[in-house]
């Protein structure tokens, strides 16, 4: 292995691979930098690298690296943060970002933070680093596109945004009555300045001229102490064997059902991270508990010492067991924010898998049955069990109202209305269920 390199929203693949021949792998996150130096690569450089979800690079994996004799060299975002944070011990920093941070100018993470798509969508950025929208505004000022006067107050309103917000169009949008706007408006598609990009491409090219002809090490480099925490990393990374994901997917697709529903499902995924991200709604910690309760009791994980067993055996962590959950919750979330509007949808997916006449029939044969028996139902308790225990054969849940909102119902009211017209009608009825499959 010649380099490795941590890239993501950034810069694209094919850009890496201009400047440099690497192993291009995704935003660093906590045990990567650890696992990347176990190779023995030659170099290591750390453009991008997570911020939140999940935790990020510790200090001690790069020293570790560091100490096994691998350069590390940091640029234009988590890259930059970490060599400021390192520079003394040995870790070597490149570009304008770096220096600002390591001189004190710049303090805060959000500068190079940036809302991006998931992995499946290639980490294509979604709103715009702080340190770029400073560069594009320095550049302008110089060059008389906009006034002194309305670059700060841009300035301002882009820092007081949340990271995910930082949009160019919404900026403009916010501030289009401010002096030279307009011609600011104009100007920005071609004289806008990536600053992360221009950093990371210089970074490329010092680690291309460092594998080119190596300089000989300094000094010593730090010896990490090997502390519990240390012990423990070591043997998460260590003790890993991932599964072969590839082989694990093409298992599915040999059943053409089950991958499509789950396809679908995983789309949904991911339509709604980017939903919740764009309008910073992220779930709670109630929303998650109640996931991960359903969850389990649905696998019948009862024990905690259950639910660790099947954390392992799906090739999970703790923290990866809880991004799912929040994926789950997202789900939820974006779901219910849109159930007004689902019920024609829903209609045309019942057409198109051939099942919308038979339960429209049903439909119309329940009410007039329903209409003329005229009798109530038995009491609340008995409609649940009966419902629940003998037609789905599964346990009454905890939280009613959750249950029926889920079904898109107003609450567990609508729901009791629901189920005792079924009980009504399937007493009356003593014929075949008309229900399609």
């Amino acid at each position: 292995m010649t380099a490795v390199v941590f890239v993501g929203p950034t810069l694209r693949p094919q850009a890496v691979s201009k400047y440099l021949d690497a192993t291009i792998l995704p935003p660093v996150k906590q045990g990567d930098v650890y696992r990347a130096a176990r190779d023995k690569p030659k170099a290591i450089g750390i453009i991008d690298g997570f911020f939140e979800g999940v935790p990020s690079v510790w200090h001690k994996e790069i020293l570790w690296a560091m100490e096994q004799g691998i350069p590390v060299f940091g640029s234009a975002s988590m890259g930059a943060l970490r060599a400021a944070e390192l520079a003394d011990f040995g870790m070597i920093g490149v570009g304008s970002i770096f220096e600002d941070y390591h001189s004190g100018v710049l303090q805060d993470d959000d500068e190079v933070a940036v809302l991006h798509s998931p992995s499946e969508l290639g980490f294509m950025p979604l709103s715009e680093p702080m340190v770029s929208i400073r560069t594009t505004l320095d550049h302008a000022q110089k060059t008389g596109v906009v006034p002194q006067e309305t670059a700060v107050e841009i300035l301002r309103y882009a820092k007081d945004l949340h990271y995910r917000r930082r949009v160019w169009a919404d900026i403009l949008d916010a501030l289009k009555e401010l002096p030279g706007m307009a011609e600011f408006a104009g100007w920005l598609p071609k004289g806008k300045i990536d600053a992360k990009a221009k950093d990371a491409k210089a970074m490329l090219v010092r680690m291309s001229e460092h594998l080119g002809d190596p300089p000989l090490p300094s000094s010593e480099p730090v010896r990490t102490e090997r502390t519990l925490m240390w012990k423990a990393l070591c043997a998460r990374v260590d003790g890993a064997a991932p599964a072969d994901v590839h082989a694990v997917i093409n298992e599915l697709r040999l059943n053409p059902k089950l991958y499509s529903q789950l396809r679908d499902r995983a789309a949904l995924a991911l339509l709604s991270r980017e939903d919740t991200s764009r309008q910073d709604r992220e779930p709670d910690r109630e929303a998650l508990v109640a996931q991960m309760s359903e969850h389990r009791a649905r696998a019948g994980l009862t024990r905690q010492a259950d639910l660790m067993a099947w954390i392992k055996a799906n090739d999970l962590t703790s923290d990866s067991y809880e991004a799912m959950l929040a994926d789950w919750a997202r789900v939820e979330l974006s779901t219910a924010t849109r159930a007004d509007r689902m019920d024609a949808l829903l209609l045309s997916e019942l057409r198109r898998t051939d099942q919308y006449a038979g339960l429209r029939n049903r439909a119309v044969k329940k009410a007039d049955q329903v209409r003329l028996g005229g009798n109530a139902g038995p009491n609340r308790l008995r409609l649940l069990m009966w419902y629940f225990e003998s037609c789905l054969d599964q346990d009454v849940p905890d939280d009613l109202e959750s249950y029926a909102i889920s079904l898109g119902l107003t609450g567990r009211d609508a729901f009791y209305d629901l189920i005792e017209t079924e009980f009504l009608y399937c007493d009356m009825d003593t014929g075949p269920d008309d229900t399609s499959d």
